[in-house]
């Protein structure tokens, strides 16, 4: 049977909007990580196959087919293609899974998955905005099929998190412990260097920047929610960020051809949809469906990444999967380390290879919600 495996992943640090990595051009920031992946793998990248890049809202410097213009800023062989994926938050998960899919079929032997984003130079929702100008306010106004289906409902994802609050009973006190968590196990891993060995540092910039050391209960319960008569507070949203990731997945062939020596395989991917109105519900589903696909049960999984868009998230995926809170984002999550939307995938599977690594566990689930009611699942089993 035929194995993808993983040879290495990194990141870069995650910059807060405004901060550190905000002057970076994308194709630079998406060049920084390539070069080091490359590097310390010490694989010839005229040998990679195919580079598959995670990024929303391409754009300007995010235009153009990033993935392919990030190669080719990272100085490598021309002759390798580029190709972006959109996925909304969960899209350089899906170029994991992209990359992943080209190596099982046999008809890949080493791909680049990975993901970037500037969220200070381009801002979330700009290529919906952009629309606006050419008379679309949505993208999906003036679709008969959509109306015809889902009227005028509203589709916004800070009404999304506290329908979500509601639905679950999650009150608003639960999400503020569950964002002061974020942040301290954020903090605690940074001070004791869980993240040194997957992050890729970019001038001075050498850790994320997102980790409050001084927030509180007490300053959480001062905010306005972020929509008149919501729950939801920016307390309890991932921060906008600036970051990088990217991670070299291999054949048995390549693995034997060029002397790696794979730390991971994957041992399942797949990806659901549920409700686009709710949107942010279906890594519930599809942690359902991952599991029964793969003959597991939710105790089978030593870690979890569950992307902290908003808290209520992660506490409703938690009621249903039953999932022991003490293994899900361990290290924080987007709350605290930030959700650099096109370059979250790769991003959160780093850490989670590194965190098995680290704390010897076999198996690590990630999931993550994404624009449109989608999400996507990933079982990887760290080898050695």
């Amino acid at each position: 049977m035929a194995e993808a495996y993983i040879v290495d992943a990194l990141r870069t640090p995650s910059g807060r909007r405004g901060g550190a990595l905000s002057g970076v051009h994308p194709l630079d920031l998406g060049a920084h990580v390539l070069r080091a992946l490359m590097g310390r793998t010490d694989v010839d990248p005229a040998a990679v196959d195919d580079v598959v890049f995670g990024c929303v809202d391409t754009i300007g410097p995010q235009a153009g087919d990033v993935a392919r213009l990030s190669w080719l800023a990272a100085g490598f062989s021309d002759e390798v293609p580029g190709v972006t994926v959109d996925r909304q938050c969960g899209s350089s998960q899906q170029a994991l899974h992209f990359a992943a899919q080209a190596v099982l079929s046999g008809t890949a032997d080493l791909v680049v998955a990975g993901g970037v984003q500037s969220m200070s130079q381009i801002p979330i929702g700009s290529a919906m905005t952009v629309g606006q100008q050419f008379g679309f306010p949505t993208p999906m106004s003036g679709s008969t099929g959509w109306a015809a289906r889902y009227g005028a409902e509203e589709v916004d994802q800070f009404r999304s998190a506290d329908m979500i609050a509601e639905r679950w009973g999650i009150g608003r006190e639960e999400m503020e412990r569950f964002a002061l968590s974020s942040h301290q196990r954020a903090v605690a891993a940074i001070d004791e260097g869980r993240f040194d060995r997957e992050l890729v540092p970019i001038g001075e910039t050498l850790v994320d920047e997102g980790p409050r050391r001084d927030t509180s209960l007490e300053k959480m319960a001062g905010l306005k929610p972020l929509r008149e008569g919501g729950i939801s507070t920016a307390a309890m949203a991932s921060q906008i960020s600036d970051a990088a990731g990217a991670v070299l997945v291999a054949s048995e062939r390549a693995v034997k051809e060029h002397g790696l020596a794979p730390r991971a395989r994957i041992h399942h991917l797949s990806a659901r949809g549920d409700d686009p109105v709710y949107m942010l519900t279906a890594p519930i589903r599809a942690t359902r469906f991952a599991l029964d696909k793969a003959g597991m049960s939710i105790s089978d999984i030593d870690l979890f990444e569950v992307n902290e868009a908003f808290a209520s998230v992660p506490l409703a995926w938690m009621r249903e999967t039953g999932a022991d809170p003490a293994k899900v984002n361990v290290n924080g999550g987007g709350i605290a380390l930030g959700h650099p939307i096109g370059a979250t995938g790769t991003k959160l599977f780093t850490t989670l290879l590194h965190e098995l690594e680290r704390t010897g566990g076999r198996f690590g689930l990630q999931t993550m919600c994404e624009g449109g009611g989608q999400a996507n699942v990933t079982i990887v089993e760290r080898l050695g």
